[in-house]
Order: structure tokens, then C-alpha cells, then sequence
């Protein structure tokens, strides 16, 4: 197991507990259904890669490149597609308009979720 890696999952997990239950209890009276449901996937999709953080973790100690790559990969995957969307969700909130200029920063979270994921298939077919 690889510590950096589980630290990692641990906060992300956190996190993701944490803006979850303030999505269901502090934004639902402040936020119209459909911000609510962005709030809702990048809950979702932060969880689903703690997830694969962990199991991440657990291929780690074969000090492979591409264990590495995966970990950075879905890392800032969760940062650029969950962080994006969450402030997304809250610009009415915030008052920042601005925040729509991370419209872009979505869907390469997402290309990186991608990345991590097939990193990981590519480090497991060259495992011997």
C-alpha cells in the first residue's frame, strides 16, 4: 500500500462526505434543483475516485510509472472536474459570474478520470 496515495484518498473521501451533507442540508433551500443535481455529480464522481485511489493504492507497491501517472491522473481529476463543478453550482450564491470561465475546466477533469483509468488497464496488462 502506498501512504501518499491513501493520505490522498482520506482527504478526497473526506471532502466528499463533507460537501455532500452540506449539499443535501446547507444548499437545498439556496439552490434550484438543477445547481443542486451539478452539486450532486461532483459528489458522486469525487467519491468514485477516492474509490479508485484506494484500490490504486493497493497496486502501488509495484513502483510502476504508470501506477504514478494514474495517481496524479485521477488526482487532478477530482480537483479540475469536481472542484469546477462545485463552483459552478454555488456562482449564483457567490454572486460570480466569472466562474462560468471554468466551464472548460469540466471536461478535462474528466479527460483526466479517462487518463487515470486507462493507466491503470495499461499498468495492470503489463503486470507480470
Amino acid at each position: 500500500m502506498n501512504k501518499q496515495i491513501i493520505i490522498t484518498a482520506s482527504l478526497f473521501g473526506m471532502l466528499a462526505v463533507i460537501t455532500g451533507a452540506f449539499g443535501a442540508h446547507g444548499l437545498k433551500a439556496l439552490l434550484p434543483d438543477s445547481q443542486l443535481e451539478v452539486w450532486h455529480t461532483a459528489v458522486q464522481y469525487n467519491f468514485y475516485h477516492v474509490f479508485a485511489l484506494l484500490f490504486l493504492s493497493t497496486f502501488a507497491r509495484f513502483k510502476n510509472r504508470l501506477i504514478t501517472l494514474s495517481y496524479y491522473f485521477f488526482t487532478f481529476g477530482i480537483v479540475c472536474f469536481s472542484g469546477s463543478l462545485y463552483l459552478l453550482s454555488c456562482r449564483s450564491i457567490l454572486g460570480w459570474d466569472w466562474l462560468l470561465a471554468l466551464g472548460p475546466i469540466t471536461p478535462l477533469g474528466g479527460l483526466l478520470f479517462i487518463l487515470g483509468w486507462l493507466m491503470l488497464a495499461l499498468a495492470a496488462f503489463r503486470n507480470k
